[in-house]
């Protein structure tokens, strides 16, 4: 591991509810990433879908990070704030052709296969409302990620980047927003590896700066159902902190000594970062949890 190397990593939940048990182990993954290579982690607030989002979920998550000592190294990003430079962004990729509407319903698209076929790309609507879509280029089939290893995907779908209602879509923002704030390396759940061929093709319109994607195994359990809000997975108790943190460790195969469990959350985490720097192996591509 190069200590030496600049390091800018982040963990970014949507505001759709408390941290459960998954996006603690995914919140603290990136936190160890980052402070393991001596770099800045912050935290990113995925707040563009109003729908889904719960009142006060967002401070509900800054004081689980808090009490589990996850604490950025800056200022929380708020999405919510940054919509005229993602607006600004689309009008710039349409006046350039690089992306174009869409009136096709998700019914149509199932129909034709599950994968958007590129119905509109040559229509030149101008249909109001409408989705916009990014016209993939193409140009990246695949990527080294570090913890999967090679992963290759052919399926160059050009994805949605603003809503038929208006709201911007995740996979555009996310992108600008990485670029933006300086992102150098992504660690997050393994749910979000099948868009990450295509929000690459998308980052490379606005920078020739990738980062380095490490995509963490997905929590499930003895059912093999995912641990996830949608699911109903049960909030974390931010008053068993150490016990919370001791065991997302133990899911990542580390044994932390019983001197830095009699000595506190500060302790066990520095010593987490120790064990980290000598290197992880995910058990596989999905955890189970009882």
């Amino acid at each position: 591991m190069n200590l030496a190397t600049p390091y800018v990593g982040r963990f970014a939940p949507s505001p759709s509810g408390p941290l459960h048990l998954g996006s603690l182990l995914t919140a603290l993954t990136s936190y160890l990433d980052a402070k393991a290579h001596a770099g800045i982690w912050l935290v990113r607030m995925e707040d563009i879908d109003p729908p889904r989002q719960l009142p006060n979920a967002d401070r509900m998550i800054i004081d689980t990070l808090t009490a589990h000592g996850l604490i950025p190294d800056g200022p929380i990003l708020y999405q919510s704030t940054r919509q005229k430079h993602y607006l600004d962004s689309i009008k710039h990729l349409l006046a350039h052709n690089n992306a174009y509407r869409c009136i096709c319903t998700r019914a149509q698209i199932k129909a034709a296969g599950g994968t958007y076929p590129g119905t509109c790309s040559t229509a030149k609507l101008t249909t109001s409302p409408s989705a916009i879509r990014y016209r993939n280029p193409k140009n990246i089939e695949q990527f080294n990620d570090r913890f999967m290893g090679l992963v290759t995907s052919t399926a160059h779908e050009d994805m949605t980047i603003q809503r038929k209602d208006g709201l911007f879509a995740y996979n555009l923002a996310v992108v600008l927003d990485d670029i933006a704030q300086g992102i150098t390396h992504i660690v997050r759940g393994i749910d979000l590896l099948p868009t990450t061929i295509a929000q690459m093709n998308l980052w490379q319109h606005f920078s020739s700066d990738f980062p380095s994607y490490a995509h963490t195994p997905l929590l499930v359990n003895p059912s093999g159902q995912k641990l996830s809000k949608q699911n109903h997975a049960t909030a974390i108790n931010n008053e068993n902190a150490l016990n919370n943190v001791l065991y997302c460790l133990t899911l990542l195969g580390m044994n932390i000594s019983n001197n830095a469990r009699k000595q506190g959350l500060a302790y066990v985490l520095q010593e987490a970062i120790t064990h980290w720097r000598q290197g992880i192996l995910f058990p596989s591509h999905e955890i189970i949890v009882t």
